[in-house]
């Protein structure tokens, strides 16, 4: 009798959970709406002409040295956002995973900087357009405002990548 018992309230407990988690993957994604855009939505953040300087960093979840420097590009929107830089974070994750894997993890880093999705399959186009010599490898950074164009197929620490932001501010 008293093992029936316990074995039915481990069987709610397990129910409960799983709909518990349930709800709270369906709360995470609906507060974070993620577009995913193809080269000819992504283009026009790639190519403003205006007063501001942007930071445009191509990334994925599943990139570990992507994941490493965020904090980089995180910490540069906190201190240069009020001083007309954008840092846009433009994540390469697979769309079947954007729910399950992207947005769980822009949740879970708390990220602020400014985060599209996408994905193209026309890579033999959209790379070289973005930078010529671009290989197609991530991490990648577009830094540009109207003056300047600098693309870099590397890593940044904060010092490295605020140090390049400064030779286009000066």
């Amino acid at each position: 009798m008293f093992r029936s018992k316990f074995l039915l309230i481990i069987i709610v407990i397990a129910l409960f959970s799983g709909t518990t988690a349930k709800a709270q993957v369906k709360k995470i994604t609906k507060k974070s709406k993620i577009t995913t855009l193809n080269y000819e939505e992504l283009k026009p953040f790639l190519h403003k002409n205006n007063d501001k300087t942007y930071v445009v960093n191509f990334w994925a979840t599943w990139c570990m040295p992507c994941v490493k420097e965020l904090p980089a590009f995180e910490k540069l929107h906190k201190k240069y956002k009020d001083k007309n830089v954008e840092v846009v974070l433009v994540s390469l994750d697979f769309s079947k995973q954007k729910e399950t894997n992207l947005i769980p993890f822009i949740q879970k880093k708390k990220l602020q900087s400014k985060i599209l999705h996408f994905e193209d399959s026309n890579e033999q186009f959209w790379i070289p357009d973005i930078a010529k010599n671009w290989s197609g490898a991530i991490p990648a950074t577009l830094i540009y405002n109207s003056n300047k164009r600098k693309f870099y197929e590397r890593t940044f620490s904060y010092k490295e990548l605020q140090n390049e932001l400064q030779t286009f501010l000066n």
